[in-house]
């Protein structure tokens, strides 16, 4: 079992980052039990699981929230735990009864992860948002893209997964390791405003040392330079260059045949970027991706083929590293990053809500008279 194994962690059904929260840390080894809304619990067929990657690996109890003794069932589970994630606004927990204050009440050790977009307190904090506007008021939107264009936004990657719930992973594993010294859990505050801020740190220091420009699409890693960009091939597909240092780029303009052109060997000039780039491009187009990769696969190129989400699990490095498997018929990631001793892995396809019910109350104290009273009562599903 991964690094994480013995580690029991509550999660309130949630969306985006807070799953994948859960996600992250169920792949290294916690016992992540995530407590669905009484309501979603219908009839089930387990043999046929729910088709989400992001609840993958963690066991479910429905609850109604707003029945007292769901509450108790909660604060029960809380006793039992580690960690405690949830994805609420600022506020919605205190008023459920199961805030900070009564969590850490019942287990003075709890590490208590809350995920939000703007954070707990501030102008914005109780406004709705999502991925695209916590990174924009970041400024982590406005340099992506290219040249007189819009502001592109990058999927929800940065702002929902990197700056949110893999910051929030990150904050509950550094709790828990502090918990364990000191005998006292804590709040963590992960917001992905704050997640995306700390994603551009380097941007901030390259602008500080004069090397970044605020005019979008005129630096080197925003499709500026004509040696880190993307380029279209005959056949339509794309391949990526990054041949930024000087070994890597000699290596570029080998292989392309532009070695002996003078116009490329002052690679760092600016000013020539947009007509380089338009030329190189056109040299890209002389060729298929496919041809591309034969001359550049694995060199010091700093060279990739630009794959889609059907194509990657079956390059041949994707499957010698075994990045992707299959799960319930579901092509997904395998867990990372890898441990050489204490072995990450997916512990099993997703549950349906209230799948795990009867068992996580039995884990938590409750006899079988207790479970059939609080399914009478509505409390649990």
């Amino acid at each position: 079992m991964g690094p994480l194994q013995g580690i029991r962690v509550i999660e309130l059904q949630g969306i985006g980052p807070g799953p994948f929260c859960g996600m992250m840390l169920s792949d290294m080894g916690a016992e992540v039990i995530r407590i669905d809304r009484a309501g979603n619990v219908s009839a089930m067929d387990k043999e046929n699981p729910p088709i989400d990657v992001l609840a993958r690996g963690r066991s479910s109890i429905g609850v109604d929230l707003k029945h007292p003794d769901g509450v108790e069932v909660v604060l029960r589970l809380v006793e039992t735990a580690d960690a405690l994630i949830e994805g609420f606004r600022p506020g919605v927990m205190e008023r459920l009864g199961i805030g900070p204050d009564e969590c850490l009440a019942r287990n003075p050790r709890l590490v208590y992860g809350r995920m939000t977009g703007w954070g707990q307190e501030g102008p914005y904090a109780m406004a709705a948002g999502h991925d695209i506007n916590y990174i924009a008021l970041a400024g982590a939107l406005e340099p992506i893209g290219r040249n007189g264009e819009a502001p592109l936004p990058p999927l929800n990657l940065v702002g929902d997964f990197g700056g949110g719930g893999m910051l929030l992973a990150f904050g509950m594993a550094c709790g828990i390791v502090e918990a364990q010294r000191s005998g006292h859990g804590q709040v963590v505050d992960a917001a992905m405003i704050d997640g995306s801020a700390t994603l551009m740190a380097m941007f901030h220091s390259m602008r500080a040392m004069g090397v970044w420009n605020d005019e979008r699409g005129t630096n080197l890693l925003d499709t500026g330079s004509h040696f880190y960009d993307v380029y279209e091939c005959a056949d339509g597909e794309y391949i990526s260059i990054g041949s930024i240092e000087p070994q890597f780029y000699s290596e570029l303009m080998r292989l392309t045949g532009l070695d002996n052109d003078a116009a490329f060997a002052a690679q760092m000039d600016r000013a020539g970027w947009p007509e380089l780039k338009a030329r190189i491009g056109e040299v890209f187009m002389t060729k298929t991706r496919d041809q591309w990769c034969e001359i550049m696969d694995a060199t010091d190129v700093c060279f990739a083929p630009v794959l889609s989400l059907e194509e990657a699990p079956r390059h041949p490095h994707n499957q010698h590293r075994k990045v992707f498997t299959e799960i319930a018929g579901v092509t997904q990631p395998n867990p990372s990053p890898r441990f050489s001793r204490t072995k990450e892995e997916i512990q099993g396809p997703p549950a349906h809500p209230g799948q795990d019910t009867d068992e996580v109350l039995s884990s938590a104290g409750y006899d079988s008279d207790d479970i059939l009273k609080l399914r009478d009562v509505g409390a649990v599903a």
